[in-house]
């Protein structure tokens, strides 16, 4: 007898079983405690790999984990191109495969755009609990994207602001978005009116150079940095990442992967996971910058919460 094939769970489906981001924190909450806990946290994580596709300036990224205290083990498979002229395939795809640790068996194949659109907002959510002012009342998104979706549904339902404001190069897909959301946005026509005055800030950008200026913002706000994944991209400028307190999912990936955080040459104060644990503090009071590049091991928590909700429901 073979072993049996692997599921495949396709987007819609992924989306059934996960229908909020939330859904994830508690795991999400857990995964960056263990993997800032080092070996001991029982996390198998190496730096993604990342295959340049030159000719047609693309990226393929190859993300493994093994997570032991979910006896989960994945790799996602994810490209992301800078389609400046064919706008109608999204700029990143994934796929996320899902192993049987105990004998390596491929049990499923899942769509890997979703899961990665609400495990960043999730994170994203988690960084902006521990890190934003105690009165935040005005949310700014820069871009107007995938992940600004999945971030704006997430911080509607877990904070409560007076105003949501969004900037995106490009005014109509800003407009449309302001337009499909359930909650009033306003749409800046600049960055800096949009950036003025807010709390917090979420930059999802497919910038290479920075959109976002530390004389922008205000004191004491705080910024989820989610898009510039390369060396040599940027989103924020030197001044903000200096004069700010920088908080990153992985020091190792920050320092090979994160243009904001090498070409700024700015301190890394902390990894998320260890604010979670309490062996380093939050420092809300502070204008802080959580550098957000994306770890294998939410993928795997995400790929596990979805086919044990889907095998359930089998």
């Amino acid at each position: 007898m073979g072993s049996a094939p692997p599921a495949f769970i396709g987007a819609e489906e992924v989306e059934k079983h996960l229908y909020r981001a939330s859904l994830l924190l508690p795991g999400l909450e857990a995964a960056l405690a263990n993997f800032s806990s080092g070996a001991a946290g029982g996390v198998a994580q190496p730096v993604r790999t990342v295959v340049p596709v030159r000719r047609h300036g693309g990226f393929l990224g190859v993300m493994p984990a093994y997570s032991a205290a979910d006896d989960a083990l994945t790799t996602k498979l994810v490209t992301f191109y800078e389609h400046k002229k064919d706008s109608s395939v999204p700029s990143h795809q994934a796929t996320v495969l899902l192993f049987d640790p105990r004998n390596g068996s491929l049990k499923a194949v899942l769509d890997g755009s979703v899961i990665t659109a609400k495990r960043t907002a999730a994170v994203s959510a988690i960084a902006t609990k521990l890190l934003m002012p105690a009165f935040a009342e005005v949310l700014c998104i820069l871009g107007a994207g995938v992940q600004a979706y999945s971030h704006y549904d997430i911080f509607m339902e877990l904070f409560t602001f007076k105003e949501v404001r969004i900037w995106n190069r490009t005014k109509e897909n800003a407009v449309k978005f302001a337009d499909s959301v359930n909650g009033p946005v306003q749409v800046c026509s600049s960055a800096q009116e949009a950036v003025t005055g807010a709390d917090v800030i979420i930059t999802v950008t497919m910038a290479t150079t920075p959109i976002l200026f530390g004389d922008w913002v205000k004191p004491g706000a705080h910024i989820n940095a989610v898009g510039a994944s390369r060396p040599d991209w940027r989103e924020l400028d030197d001044e903000l990442m200096n004069n700010s307190v920088l908080f990153v999912d992985s020091r190792e990936a920050a320092l090979t992967e994160s243009g904001d955080v090498i070409l700024s040459g700015a301190e890394i104060f902390a990894e998320l996971g260890e604010v979670v644990k309490g062996t380093k503090p939050a420092l809300p009071e502070k204008t802080t910058v959580f550098k957000s590049l994306g770890m294998a091991v939410e993928d795997t928590v995400a790929a596990k919460f979805v086919y044990d909700s889907w095998s359930a429901g089998n």
